[in-house]
């Protein structure tokens, strides 16, 4: 039996005919840039949540990018990121000529650690990236008060993590802003410079009042997205309910740490990242019995070629270091099905039932 990490084409099926039906709309319509499908989806978001104004863009890191050029943050600034994240968070800083500056993790969630963000803010700090890693909140609250006191930005990343709930509330329209594919905000003047800064720096055609960029969000995967959106908590509900299987039938196997949740919170699981100390030999027989799996994050940001003009060095950054060498994500999606997830869990208790290499033996006990 084959179980691919990822399948796109069962997401399809399932909606087929309204995502046909968005397509025949927008190709009818002849309009293919902004305009109605756009704002549609940006009011349905904003509802979504809870937010005053959504801001439909290119993608996550250009999202990103452009809520830190609207608050005039450049060279010579510095913004507050997690260890452990996609790179594309980074870059956003980087791209806005800003300076990233990493903050290890929470050992159990890899989420930025608020004890070790109060150590990290210095005299250039003007704003702090929170990450939705993997589909759990940050702990915001005292993220929140750390940047109130000392008069920083809070941004959320929640790419990975729309519809999840901190303490009771969905996350897009905790912090100041948030970027995810749109901006998210309660600020009315942000979302106006953002939506001039994503057409090239104009209100009117022709008529630029910024240096801006080319970052709009297509009426076609508008309309996807807006078919999607009114499937989004069904898809998370199956995604909680798989996981909780995984949980149930994995816990207890040696050496095989699965995800940690913190108690006030509700993750979407985006992602089901283990970790083990043998992960590519782990790996390896999975992909023997035909179950597919992918490393979020095999490289940190601090280590990875793009960064390596800053210096850092194997160590400056533990927590993330370890969780890089021992990350493994198994085959988790609204559509995965019963016999799928049967197969992942079967394999996985193969591994661990086998006779083993003496040095797995020694790790695991």
């Amino acid at each position: 039996m084959k179980t691919p990490f990822l399948d796109l084409r069962p997401a399809y099926e399932e909606l087929r005919d309204e995502l046909d039906a968005a397509y025949h709309r927008v190709m009818e319509s002849g309009w293919y840039v902004l305009e109605r499908e756009v704002e549609g989806f940006e009011q349905e978001f904003a509802a979504y949540c809870g937010a005053r104004h959504c801001v439909g863009v290119g993608n996550g890191l250009e999202a990103l990018h452009l809520i830190l050029r609207a608050w005039d943050i450049h060279e010579g600034d510095e913004v507050i990121v997690p260890a452990t994240t996609a790179i594309a968070t980074w870059l956003a800083v980087s791209n806005a000529g800003a300076t990233p500056v990493p903050v290890d993790g929470d050992p159990r969630t890899q989420n930025l650690d608020p004890a070790r963000l109060r150590a990290a803010i210095g005299p250039r700090t003007r704003a702090i990236i929170a990450v939705h890693l993997f589909g759990q909140p940050a702990d915001m609250d005292p993220i929140l008060e750390v940047g109130r006191r000392h008069g920083l930005r809070v941004i959320e990343d929640v790419a990975q993590a729309h519809g999840a709930r901190y303490r009771g509330r969905r996350v897009g329209s905790l912090g100041d802003a948030a970027g995810a594919g749109a901006v998210l905000t309660n600020d009315g003047d942000l979302a106006e410079k953002v939506r001039m800064l994503r057409n090239y720096g104009s209100k009117e055609k022709y008529y630029e009042i910024l240096k801006g960029f080319n970052s709009r969000l297509d009426a076609m995967q508008a309309a996807f997205l807006r078919v999607k959106l009114r499937h989004l908590d069904a898809w998370n509900d199956r995604r909680r309910a798989l996981a909780r299987r995984y949980v149930e039938n994995l816990a207890g196997l040696p050496g095989l740490e699965l995800p940690f949740v913190l108690g006030w919170c509700e993750p979407v699981w985006h992602l089901f990242v283990t970790r083990h100390a043998h992960r590519d030999d782990l790996r390896g027989w999975l992909k023997a019995q035909g179950v597919g799996t992918l490393l979020h994050y095999p490289i940190p940001p601090h280590l990875s070629q793009a960064y390596a003009d800053r210096g850092w060095k194997p160590g400056a950054l533990p927590v993330a270091e370890a969780f890089a060498q021992r990350c493994l994500s198994l085959p988790l999606s609204a559509q995965l099905t019963e016999l799928q997830a049967e197969h992942v869990i079967s394999s996985l208790k193969k591994y661990f039932s086998r006779q083993v290499p003496e040095k797995t033996r020694t790790a695991t006990g």
